[in-house]
């Protein structure tokens, strides 16, 4: 049972306008907002900056984006989010070997060393306390310039609010994301957890 109700899409018309950018990154407005829309302007502003955050300005394709989110929210815990990035990563064009091996990306061949290097950056900066540090921060400005290094970062940030949001509110998760979630995350131990729907 989530801790506040999601309202109906239709709720807050400016909200239901702006969330059809949802359709088609997930494939249905998540219920994180229909949440939020218990105050309208929070889930206005969210869905504004995350489309901010998630347009492509430099190299950070949106796949990869996708992909530090799941690595974001793989590091603080939250099944809702894990499932949530992985299918859009789906959605958004990652290679089917990179979403059948994204646990093991230090490793796997399929991923590329600038890959890594963002996600081993998305996995420290997700970390309390913050683990970024000299080594990641070189690596880093080996492959990515400044403003992709930005992009990068504000995945990780955005990610963060929606960890918190959505693990503290025990938000219901939808079955798109769970078709994708035990499509890809199952075999590591992913399950709907709290998320669950009743």
């Amino acid at each position: 049972m989530p801790l506040v109700t999601p309202l109906d899409p239709t709720h807050d018309q400016a909200t239901r306008e702006l969330a059809e950018f949802f359709n088609e990154t997930l494939g249905f407005c998540p219920n994180s907002v229909l949440t939020m829309q218990h105050r309208p302007a929070i889930s206005k502003a969210f869905i504004n900056l995350n489309k901010a955050v998630m347009a492509n300005e430099g190299k950070v394709t949106s796949a990869l984006k996708r992909m530090i989110a799941w690595v974001s929210s793989n590091a603080t815990g939250c099944r809702y989010c894990q499932a949530h990035a992985i299918r859009a990563a789906e959605r958004y064009g990652a290679e089917q070997e990179k979403l059948d091996n994204i646990w093991d990306y230090r490793t796997h061949p399929a991923f590329s060393e600038a890959e890594r290097a963002a996600l081993d950056f998305s996995l420290a900066a997700s970390q309390v306390p913050n683990a970024v540090d000299s080594e990641i921060s070189e690596r880093l400005h080996r492959y990515w310039d400044e403003g992709e290094i930005v992009e990068i970062l504000g995945v990780i940030s955005l990610f963060g609010y929606l960890n918190r949001w959505n693990d503290s509110m025990g938000t219901t998760i939808e079955a798109g994301a769970v078709k994708s979630g035990k499509q890809y995350l199952s075999k590591h131990g992913w399950e709907e957890g709290k998320h669950k729907a009743s």
